[in-house]
């Protein structure tokens, strides 16, 4: 049965909100602050997508540090710089995913080690949740790359060589079974085939690889990209699956590795690269790959710092680090990490519309705390399709802090949002009907 929430309080929220004094403006969990660095660059100062590659050289892009402002999420410094949860994540520990602190520094890992792979076609890295498309142009060869998401532990994402049989732009998907019945199980049924629009986790466009049933698509749920989130697909941000549409013709050959600990040049430097091994994975790799280390080594005729190579690879912060000079004095020519000024808008920021009284909400959560709020209004906000979410103080005589979500045009939508809340996120909502809904007797 649905449960009402009696809109007395609510109606007397929206009055604060009128004032200006109730609606809380995120802030940041503590955390140290970092000094600057000098100078700041404009954000076109630095590529995120498409990069030359020199014949000799396995290293693109360069590091970055912006610094976060009120209201930044990490998800949402990810999408605007092309980069995936994990990335951003695992290049910054210990900073709040979804409340950093106002003010921190944070690094923007837009350096990649290219895979050890032929360079032709598409290449994916399942282990650094990244799609690397390689092209031939005038005799140059260039390469695009994007973060996607990867199958989970259950449905995982297969390796090996295939192709790209077909493509299609605004797709229709057509249910498979397991997943029909795993929907089913929890009480949410699907129908046979979901018809292109906002409802349609492939997105706007779909390429179909020749392993049956397996698609590199767009999304509905961008705030999944760099996260282990799909049944075996590979998914990108909707900005990115159109360049990569538009830019692979059918045929073009698809290969899929899992390689956590990467090593590559540039300019004579040799930089390591490591990611978290998969789940199960023995130490066999990490020996296999150290004994290429000390191949290179004994050829250079130069030591490695072999204490560094063990901190690089036991963080796994998924950054290219050097740790050999080639060549004397090659280091100076190692890339500088550049520091960027904040975008005035970071593109796919959820937008959060004004709460009406006229409106149906829906109460989410109830929260002491108000750091736990706003963290889990910003993880209702980057649900996918959106959910609008906002955090709202209770009144003068109470502590607390409540998470509202809506305004909804009826209820169904309040209903739905309510149901999605609960299979997504297993928050137990409840609806707020309009204010012109509720009788004065029942206000008081």
């Amino acid at each position: 049965m649905r449960r009402i929430v009696d809109l007395s309080l609510f109606a007397n929220w929206l009055h604060f909100i009128a004032l200006g004094i109730s609606i809380l403006a995120l802030t940041g969990c503590a955390a140290t602050k970092s000094a600057w660095l000098s100078p700041v660059h404009p954000e076109q100062e630095i590529e995120r997508i498409r990069f030359a590659v020199e014949k000799r050289d396995d290293v693109i892009g360069r590091l970055a540090v912006i610094r976060v402002e009120k209201g930044d999420t990490l998800p949402d410094m990810a999408r605007h710089f092309s980069v995936g949860i994990n990335a951003i994540s695992a290049a910054n520990p210990g900073v709040d995913v979804w409340v950093p602190e106002d003010g921190e520094r944070i690094t923007l890992p837009l350096s990649f080690i290219l895979p050890d792979t032929p360079r032709k076609g598409i290449v994916v890295n399942l282990a650094t949740m990244r799609l690397f498309h390689f092209k031939e142009e005038g005799g140059s060869l260039t390469v695009s790359t994007y973060p996607v998401g990867v199958g989970t532990k259950e449905r995982p994402t297969p390796t090996g060589q295939m192709h790209v049989a077909r493509k299609a732009s605004r797709p229709t998907w057509h249910v498979p079974a397991s997943i029909a019945e795993d929907h089913r199980k929890k009480g949410d049924p699907l129908p046979a085939k979901v018809p292109p629009g906002p409802e349609n986790p492939l997105g706007e466009y779909a390429l179909y690889l020749s392993k049956s049933s397996y698609l590199i698509h767009g999304t509905n749920k961008p705030a999944s990209i760099g996260l282990k989130a799909t049944n075996g697909c590979l998914r990108l941000y909707p900005e990115n699956i159109g360049m990569l549409y538009r830019d692979t013709p059918v045929n073009t050959p698809v290969v899929i590795v899992n390689q956590p600990y990467l090593i590559g040049q540039r300019d004579g430097v040799l930089y390591l690269e490591a990611h978290t091994p998969p789940e199960g994975s023995d130490s066999s790799e990490l020996k296999k790959f150290n004994a290429k280390l000390k191949t290179i080594e004994n050829k250079s005729a130069r030591a490695l710092d072999w204490k560094k190579v063990r901190i690089v690879q036991a963080e796994a912060r998924g950054i290219p680090v050097p740790i050999l000079e080639m060549r004397q004095g090659a280091e100076k020519k190692a890339s500088k990490t550049i520091e960027l000024k904040h975008p005035v808008t970071l593109y796919g920021r959820p937008e959060i519309p004004e709460l009406k009284l006229d409106a149906w909400h829906v109460l989410a959560g109830d929260v002491r705390d108000e750091i736990d709020a706003q963290r889990m209004a910003a993880i209702i906000n980057h649900q996918g399709p959106p959910i609008p979410a906002q955090v709202l103080s209770k009144s003068p005589k109470n502590t607390g802090y409540r998470v509202i979500a809506g305004p909804f045009a009826d209820v169904n939508e309040a209903n739905n949002a309510v149901k999605r809340l609960k299979m997504d996120l297993d928050i137990d909502a409840s609806v707020i009907e309009p204010v012109r809904k509720i009788s004065r007797s029942s206000r008081y």
